[in-house]
């Protein structure tokens, strides 16, 4: 059985989350930029932009801040290690550290040789 791993972190954290994955073997990955929101509504700081002076006292300053989701296939064995290192590498213990999913996967065709399953992702 397999397993994709969606995960939504920082933009500042790609590099060192992509180094720490090749590094366990896991090269192959899905990356692209979401935007979105957590409870906080947005934080100051996770983009380069001048601040008008007050607009930290504002409620709701920003709708949605820029983050990347990755999206990498592994199997059932190797969940444990590949949720440490994303972990290891993000969490900052401060609000906008991401999530991370973990969801079945049934099946997966590689579309130029018709391979399925396990065969297909390695």
């Amino acid at each position: 059985m397999m397993k994709e791993i969606i995960a939504i972190i920082r933009p500042k954290k790609v590099g060192a989350t992509k180094n720490a994955l090749d590094k366990l073997g896991y090269p192959a990955m899905t990356a692209i930029p979401v935007l979105g929101r957590g409870k906080q509504r947005g934080l100051i700081g996770e983009i380069n932009i001048e601040i008008r002076p007050g607009i930290l006292e504002q409620p709701r300053v920003m709708k949605y801040i820029p983050k990347r989701q990755f999206s990498i296939i592994i199997n059932d064995a190797d969940v444990d290690q590949v949720l440490s290192a994303i972990i290891d590498i993000n969490q900052t213990s401060q609000f906008g550290d991401g999530k991370i999913f973990v969801c079945p996967v049934d099946n997966i065709v590689r579309v130029r040789t018709d391979e399925e399953g396990e065969a297909a992702i390695n």
